[in-house]
């Protein structure tokens, strides 16, 4: 049996902002595109590698988890409950805290680049996978209008389950991984506290 986390929005959360352990979730590029003051990056990916570190971290006081819209970090809060530690989500992600007016954190030009958002980095592949495949379609062979077709579905199917594959795939390319001493030098954040 699954309970709903508990959920703080962008105000609750912008009031609490200095006694709240922020972890997002996303993507190293998603991150360094803008994240909630503070946030530390630990990638969805990553999040059982850190449970010792975030219980740690939880023991000392609220962790609110972080994404671009909140799904993602409902699932993490989900996948913590699970582990015996609490921690909270942010209604909306950093897409909400922004659109409130809260300012974004972003790494110094000299640290890293930003990176697109995982959601424009999916609409991106996505529809250029479906002209590609109308085009193909039209001047090659009519078969190639089943790319689209499963593009459609793929899509579709995204939607209805509140998942998506075309991330995950997306996730794995070398701009969007986490680099070791990265996620090392965040854990060691939360465990000094």
């Amino acid at each position: 049996m699954t309970t709903t986390p508990l959920a703080l929005d962008t105000d609750q959360a912008r009031a609490r902002l200095p006694e709240l352990t922020v972890i997002d979730v996303r993507t190293p590029g998603e991150y360094a595109s803008g994240h909630v003051p503070g946030a530390l990056n630990i990638p969805l990916d990553r999040i059982r590698r850190a449970l010792p570190e975030i219980r740690h971290a939880a023991a000392r006081g609220q962790v609110l988890v972080v994404c671009a819209s909140g799904a993602r970090s409902e699932n993490t809060c989900e996948l913590l409950a699970e582990h015996g530690i609490p921690a909270a989500t942010l209604v909306g992600g950093t897409a909400a805290w922004a659109g409130a007016g809260h300012d974004l954190q972003r790494p110094a030009a000299c640290e890293t680049r930003a990176g697109w958002s995982m959601e424009r980095q999916v609409r991106f592949t996505a529809g250029t996978a479906v002209l590609l495949g109308l085009l193909l379609g039209l001047l090659v062979h009519p078969a190639f209008q089943f790319l689209s077709a499963g593009i459609a579905g793929g899509l579709v199917f995204s939607a209805l389950t509140d998942t998506c594959g075309m991330a995950v795939l997306l996730g794995k390319l070398p701009h969007n991984r986490p680099r070791p001493a990265d996620l090392a030098t965040t854990l060691a954040t939360l465990r000094r506290g």
